[in-house]
């Protein structure tokens, strides 16, 4: 099996990754929590083995994750097979590393971003980021011009391999399409929440898809029911933020619920558990997403690698779901 092509969409790549947010542990925007609660360092590192062990290679982080903490762990799992695994980080949201609590204003200047990429490479504790991804969701398309210079220069100072952009708008990716080294854009996207633009024009232009919240913050999990709490440092607990649709008041929205009791039959076709079903969905939509679930736990990472043995969901699967969600 191939590593990562981060030219273009290596076919034979084992397209599914594994998300580092919530290994980062507890975050804050002000009062708000905007990490996943507490962790265990032992059983994250763990986490990363069991998943790389499983056929995992790509393993998406951020510099603000934890203040920091993810990079080092992500870094630590992998000090003696850096080459074996593609790396992707991101960049743009300030953040202090010591009261891990991000900043109101996001970091976008040239000296910004080249001190923000020595950090992480510094954290990872290796001499090049494969991946290096823009986070800022809603940067002006009109003001990417210093950014595209900067990255461009990290690339031919070998410090980054390729980039892309972390951003749920069409406009945004199409105005970074002019970008010589951009190789991906990392979107919004599950069985709930399909993104039909962005995959469009991750198609068109031979990028590769990476799929945030495939699982829908975990509701496809099929673990929460209406009446789950969840921690107080969660994100989708009490405060968690409007963008947040499958959680509400620090439980389960139970819309989404209804949603996914109406298509349980078939993302658990064929030995399935949901967790797989719901990758394979993405998978069968188009083969340019590679979906990056979250994992705390060696069973998680287990479980999403357990997805690929089964592969995608047939195109009359998919319609199906489709038809069932009334799209």
């Amino acid at each position: 099996m191939d590593k990562l092509s981060i030219s273009g969409v290596s076919p034979s790549f084992n397209r599914l990754g594994m998300g580092c947010w919530a290994i980062g542990g507890p975050m804050y925007f002000g009062a708000d929590a905007v990490g996943w609660g507490p962790t265990d360092d032992d059983e994250s590192i763990r986490a990363l083995h069991a998943a790389f062990e499983d056929g995992i290679q790509f393993f998406d982080t951020a510099d603000m994750y934890g203040g920091g903490h993810s990079e080092k762990l992500v870094g630590e799992a992998f000090a003696d097979r850096r080459d074996e695994v593609v790396i992707a980080t991101k960049f743009g949201n300030r953040f202090e590393s010591e009261t891990r609590k991000m900043l109101p204003e996001p970091g976008v200047s040239p000296d910004y971003i080249r001190s923000a990429c020595e950090a992480s490479l510094k954290r990872l504790g290796t001499d090049h980021i494969d991946l290096y991804q823009f986070h800022v969701n809603d940067h002006p398309a009109d003001q990417i011009d210093d950014i595209i210079e900067t990255l461009d220069g990290l690339v031919e100072a070998g410090k980054i391999k390729a980039y892309g952009w972390s951003t749920d708008f069409p406009d945004r990716a199409t105005a970074f399409l002019k970008a010589r080294s951009c190789a991906s854009f990392q979107y919004q996207f599950n069985v709930f929440d399909p993104n039909p633009a962005m995959v469009e024009i991750c198609e068109k232009n031979g990028m590769i898809g990476i799929n945030r919240g495939p699982l829908a913050m975990g509701l496809l999990t099929g673990k929460y029911k209406p009446n789950t709490a969840l921690h107080k440092d969660d994100v989708r607990g009490q405060n968690a933020p409007t963008w947040l649709q499958y959680f509400r008041d620090g439980a389960p929205n139970s819309e989404f619920l209804k949603r996914l009791e109406s298509i349980r039959e078939i993302l658990t076709s064929g030995g399935r558990t949901l967790t797989q079903g719901a990758l394979a969905w993405n998978w069968g939509k188009s083969c340019v997403n590679l979906p990056i679930p979250g994992v705390r736990t060696v069973a998680q990472a287990k479980e999403n690698a357990g997805a690929l043995s089964f592969g995608p969901l047939s195109a009359d699967q998919v319609a199906e779901v489709d038809r069932l969600l009334d799209r």
